[in-house]
């Protein structure tokens, strides 16, 4: 998965004060797209020294001990650095894999800090805390964090067989499986039940967890569970969401073109027979 970059590490504590180092890797965003070189398939980032001016650079996070920061006032860099989308990275480069999930990390971290710079309380212009990594309102001392926010794949299986979608509305052509966002006061296994039901009139069983993963690209942290159709498996697709829903046998699975998401490795872990089993 995306996050699987070992022996590489991403180190995301905060250090407050820390220096602007000018060896230090730059990420700068312009309409959703990260500043970089695609140069024979790699992802190539700038460093702090190649940009000009940088008045306002935030530290984020080490990558493999280099600092790596953040402009958020559009400092200026050579031509040939150009804004390639960050959901685009995982088809438009093969890597370096750390990278890549670097600059996923990093983008998620901007569009907190762009869109938390006044107060939702009190509308007061918000500054960096000081102790840890959050924003304060001075005026009216609330504290803001990163948002995360919860959602779930799931791997629908009948026998041999597991449900696999595709969502309307979606350029992508690969087929995924179930997925959906936790409402307010739901567990995360009422959002796996409900989503199955909504999305393929399905009611499910033995719901059982299996991995999470990190999906910084929308603010996600998926949670993946496989379970089992309970009784019926006629599928009664919602015609508004998705545009394919069927049934696919092990041997017939084909995964998606790489191995960033949890959705990938749930599809092919079950096309292996290795998915968790119903205790």
């Amino acid at each position: 998965m995306i996050q699987d970059i070992w022996p590489h590490r991403l180190r995301n504590e905060f250090i407050p004060g820390r220096a602007v180092d000018p060896e230090g890797w730059l990420f700068a965003f312009r309409d959703g797209g990260v500043f970089c070189r695609i140069e024979n398939g790699a992802v190539r980032l700038p460093r702090v020294k190649e940009a000009s001016p940088v008045n306002d650079l935030r530290y984020l996070f080490a990558l493999d001990g280099a600092p790596c920061f953040l402009d958020m006032e559009g400092a200026s860099l050579p031509e040939d650095w150009t804004p390639v989308r960050v959901g685009a990275l995982r088809s438009q480069a093969e890597g370096p894999r750390e990278i890549i999930f670097a600059a996923w990390t990093a983008f998620q971290l901007y569009n907190w800090y762009r869109d938390n710079r006044f107060c939702g309380r009190c509308g007061n212009e918000t500054v960096q805390a000081d102790d840890e990594r959050a924003l304060v309102c001075p005026a009216c001392k609330r504290r803001i964090y990163p948002r995360i926010i919860p959602a779930v794949i799931v791997g629908v299986i009948s026998g041999d067989t597991i449900l696999m979608t595709k969502y309307r509305g979606r350029e992508i052509s690969f087929y995924a499986l179930v997925a959906g966002f936790t409402e307010i006061g739901e567990t995360l296994e009422e959002t796996v039940a409900r989503e199955v039901m909504e999305e393929a009139g399905l009611r499910v069983k033995n719901i059982r967890y299996y991995k999470s993963q990190p999906w910084a690209v929308v603010d996600d942290l998926l949670a993946g569970f496989y379970c089992d159709v309970d009784g019926d498996t006629t599928i009664r697709m919602d015609a508004r969401e998705l545009k394919e829903a069927v049934w696919v046998r092990r041997e017939d699975i084909v995964g998606q073109p790489n191995d960033f998401s949890l959705t990938h490795e749930m599809m092919m872990t079950f096309r292996a027979g290795k998915e968790p089993r119903a205790q």
